[in-house]
């Protein structure tokens, strides 16, 4: 008996992970700026490797990505109303966008 035949992760899926991977870039970029606090390195650690798992295919990739995309958007709403600028709100939708998509059930079953 052979194993079963790798499938391809979905379009979006591909592109939530490669966005969790440019979370994680841009996250260490702006702690090592000090223009956001030290303790995002653990956020930015969480995208890393929720994007490596969605990119894999794994249910724990997949469960690691709702959580952190949802907390991001979190957060992002909160310095938004913190601070009134309003890219902040934008980056929280789009954010909230992804978990959306990520609960579907197509992507759920795609999931291992």
């Amino acid at each position: 008996m052979s194993p079963e035949p790798r499938r391809r992760p979905l379009p979006g899926v591909s592109a939530v992970g490669l966005y969790m991977f440019l979370l994680c870039i841009l996250g260490v970029l702006a702690v090592t700026e000090h223009k956001l606090p030290k303790f995002l390195y653990l956020f930015c650690i969480a995208f890393a490797l929720a994007g490596h798992g969605l990119l894999r295919q794994k249910r724990w990739g997949w469960a690691l990505s709702l959580a952190t995309v949802l907390l991001s958007g979190i957060y992002q709403m909160w310095r938004f109303v913190e601070f009134h600028k309003l890219p902040l709100l934008g980056i929280a939708a789009a954010n909230m966008v992804l978990f959306l998509y990520l609960i579907r059930p197509e992507v759920r079953l795609r999931m291992r």
